[in-house]
């Protein structure tokens, strides 16, 4: 199966696009889609959105996974990234492309098997995971990949469960 994982952000979106088949997973590809805060909102959310939803197409993506919302005291900074989600969420059902929401403690145990790792130890492990030479940067994509690989994770082990419905919402 093609995941693409994203790690939603108004300046910084990232993405990457795993295939898994039950036992491996093979790095596509990863970047970033940056917006400037000089910006008006609904053009950050549409160049976001349009660029992912590209990014999709062009790489026959079978499912979505993308990181909650995780806010400790900037509530300002959640709203953009709330609608982030959003368009994102919007732009996949416009293609039929099932989306899975999980929190970062879902990524972190999904990836490392400890949901307080350091962000550092959770880049190394996609690294490892994807038999890459070095961690992925910039780190919204290596984020971005870690989300891809849980959603591999745990659809394997709702498979061994007997869950069958692709659009099964973790999150």
């Amino acid at each position: 199966m093609r995941i693409l994982g994203i790690d939603p952000g108004l300046a910084n979106t990232g993405w990457g696009i795993v295939d898994f088949n039950g036992r491996a997973y093979q790095p596509v590809l990863y970047g970033t889609v940056n917006t400037s805060a000089d910006m008006r909102l609904e053009d950050r959310l549409s160049e976001i959105s349009d660029k992912i939803l590209s990014v999709a197409r062009e790489n026959n993506v079978e499912y979505m996974s993308i990181e909650d919302i995780f806010f400790v005291k900037n509530e300002v900074s959640a709203i953009g990234v709330a609608k982030v989600i959003g368009a994102l969420c919007f732009a996949m059902h416009s293609i039929n492309v099932p989306v899975s929401v999980f929190t970062p403690l879902q990524i972190k145990v999904a990836i490392t098997g400890q949901g307080r790792a350091d962000k550092s130890v959770v880049q190394e492990m996609c690294k490892l995971i994807l038999h890459l030479d070095k961690v992925p940067r910039p780190n919204h994509a290596a984020d971005a990949l870690a989300a891809a690989i849980c959603l591999g994770n745990m659809g394997e082990t709702l498979k061994r469960m007997g869950v069958s419905n692709k659009r099964v919402n973790i999150g």
